[in-house]
């Protein structure tokens, strides 16, 4: 049997993470905990001895720069992509959870309905949304076969392939948690994809914030 396994790694923490802030496309860097946090799960990785074939990542800093990490202590480039980016939040992006609601009520009641067709103003719908992620996810596996993939993207994006792995349906509520530099892994046997092993944080000093993008 062919498996194609993925680790994936959620980028360490953001001020917009701690604030509570909707990112999505926004560029925003990791603070200093998001930094110690990548080094941390990249020594982790290390201390395992993961045997990993490549090493992709979003372009968005924050992941990129969690990815570095990960290139330093293994002495690997990352292969960089659009394709792994956060969805798209549209009007959303830049404000709280807490200010959402009040600010785009209309708009924020949609975002948490998980209408599958809008764009929230500009942004992705969830159903583009989900065939990029598939899409990228899919191009991957198949120029690594048989390969181990180490992945360094988003909350949303990730949880996103934890649907595609465990066939969740996209307009139902979310269930799973993904908190920042933890590790996530699924796999592909050539016939059908699986969920291995979920949130792991185990290799950080201290608990990590999990995603409000949805």
């Amino acid at each position: 049997m062919n498996i194609t396994r993925f680790c994936l790694v959620r980028h360490g923490e953001t001020d917009w993470n701690v604030a509570r802030r909707l990112q999505g496309h926004t560029d925003i860097d990791l603070n200093t905990h998001g930094v110690k946090q990548a080094q941390q799960m990249a020594k982790a990785l290390k201390r395992i001895n993961l045997q990993f074939d490549v090493l992709y990542t979003s372009d968005l800093v924050r992941a990129a720069k969690t990815a570095k990490a990960i290139e330093e202590i293994f002495g690997v480039d990352a292969i960089t992509t659009e394709a792994l980016r956060e969805r798209h939040l549209g009007a959303l992006q830049g404000l709280t959870i807490i200010d959402a609601p009040n600010l785009e009520p209309e708009l924020w009641n949609i975002h948490l309905s998980r209408n599958l067709e809008h764009d929230l103003r500009g942004g992705e719908s969830i159903k583009r949304f989900a065939e990029r992620i598939h899409r990228g996810l899919e191009t991957i596996r198949m120029q690594h076969l048989g390969k181990t993939i180490l992945l360094v993207s988003h909350g949303s994006a990730i949880e996103m392939m934890y649907r595609l792995a465990s066939n969740q349906a996209l307009e139902a509520e979310r269930t799973v948690s993904v908190p920042n530099a933890s590790l996530n892994w699924i796999s592909h046997d050539g016939s059908s994809w699986k969920v291995d092993r979920w949130a792991d944080t185990s290799h950080l000093a201290s608990l990590a914030l999990d995603n409000v993008d949805l």
